[in-house]
């Protein structure tokens, strides 16, 4: 609300009001009717058909919210936390965050930023899905992260960016307009004092004193100078995308902003992977078992009633637990008969044990184990070999060792389970 007429500017100068109030940069969010229809900036208001009184919806890039409001809250962990794991992105990411940071006053989320890396006197600039017409694009976009602190007169922000990198001094935007041009503007006093006390300061060397601007101007040339020979050195590709990277087209391509948080855009593709990977699980299942016998459709069907369902296997367990020792041997050849495994067992002998369990101190701590053991799962210890064996032994594809891992992973979880 105010005295300013807008419905003849254009969507250009709507979003930069937007980006003075809300902190966001001009290429993080558009602009939309309640219709749905995305607003561009070289349009007017009225081409949209609005009127006194109409709401405008802002939208951001899919996936971005929470990243955003970790942003706006200075929360730097969450910040690093939801960074995307594309190198281009990530710059992208990092360059909006550190800007976000200067225009609330977050000095530790500034501070963490520029230790990694991140300039202030580097412009945001565009999403990488959009690079291609970074040329053409809204102005603000040569906004850097120190014309955002002097907008706002967050004088330690100022501070910390200068005292990184002196370069900040005479950056630059759009309009060409200083960090002490954008504070006269303004009017932040505290702000203008500082940056005109370290415009007309002298740095001080053993052999020589410098003034600030001449000072700004070898700093400039040995910044080019190491960026190019950087470039000879590696190779450094002119675009930031790559072939194969996904390009947004006004108009024509699928809106990438649409402010979907992270679950909503990955919605679809989780399940699309949980799905593919449960037909990928129960396919290799089938086809283990199938593989067993080269026997036709119908045998397989009247060969499939040998193997007991689970719920006969579990009620088989609950049964055990009230037989006796010789019911248990039959439950035993039951199901070395039933299962057939192909893996030979050791013979049972009188004593079986490692000789550091053969003390009578080991040996009574071992026989309690083990009757724990059948007195909770229903199963002696050799009849749980059994069946896990037998269950390994149908994935015929495997070779004989692999099979006995598998085997020793099983009962170890029922074993962890009891």
């Amino acid at each position: 609300m105010g005295n300013i007429h807008l419905l003849d500017a254009t969507v250009s100068h709507l979003k930069s009001l937007l980006s003075l109030k809300c902190g966001f940069p001009v290429s993080v969010f558009c602009l939309r009717t309640l219709k749905g229809k995305e607003m561009y900036d070289c349009n007017t208001l009225s081409d949209y058909n609005l009127d006194l009184g109409s709401t405008v919806r802002m939208d951001v890039w899919d996936g971005w919210k929470e990243f955003l409001n970790a942003c706006v809250l200075g929360h730097t962990q969450n910040v690093q936390r939801y960074f995307s794991k594309y190198e281009a992105i990530l710059r992208f990411q990092q360059r909006v965050a550190l800007n976000i940071a200067a225009h609330f006053g977050h000095l530790e989320l500034a501070e963490w930023l520029q230790t990694a890396g991140v300039r202030a006197d580097e412009a945001v600039g565009v999403h990488p899905y959009r690079e291609w017409c970074s040329d053409t694009d809204h102005p603000d976009i040569g906004k850097c992260a120190v014309h955002a602190a002097a907008e706002k007169g967050q004088l330690l922000l100022i501070k910390s960016f200068i005292a990184r990198n002196v370069l900040c001094l005479e950056c630059r935007n759009a309009l060409g307009q200083t960090p002490l041009k954008i504070c006269i503007l303004n009017g932040n006093k505290d702000c203008l004092l500082y940056l005109a006390m370290k415009m007309w300061s002298v740095v001080s060397f053993p052999k020589v004193s410098l003034t600030m601007n001449i000072y700004i101007k070898v700093k400039k040339w040995i910044y080019t100078a190491q960026k190019r020979v950087y470039k000879a050195r590696k190779w450094a590709p002119p675009f930031k995308t790559r072939v194969g990277d996904p390009v947004v087209v006004d108009g024509f391509t699928e809106p990438k902003m649409t402010s979907r948080d992270l679950h909503g855009f990955y919605q679809d593709k989780w399940r699309s992977v949980v799905q593919s990977s449960r037909a990928h699980s129960s396919d290799a299942i089938v086809n283990a078992v199938l593989k067993l016998h080269p026997m036709t459709t119908r045998q397989r069907t009247s060969k499939s009633s040998r193997f007991p369902p689970l719920n006969q296997v579990v009620e088989n367990s609950v049964r055990r637990k009230s037989q006796s020792v010789s019911e248990s041997q039959e439950i035993d050849e039951i199901f070395t008969n039933s299962w057939n495994p192909n893996i030979p067992l050791p013979p049972i002998t009188s004593d079986s044990r490692p000789r550091h369990l053969r003390t009578p101190h080991a040996a009574v701590l071992l026989n309690s184990s083990l009757e724990s053991f059948s007195k909770y799962s229903g199963r002696t210890p050799r009849q749980n070999a059994v069946y896990f064996l037998s269950l390994a032994s149908e994935f015929k594809e495997k070779p004989w060792l692999r099979q006995l891992d598998m085997a020793r992973s099983l009962a170890r979880k029922s074993v962890r389970n009891l």
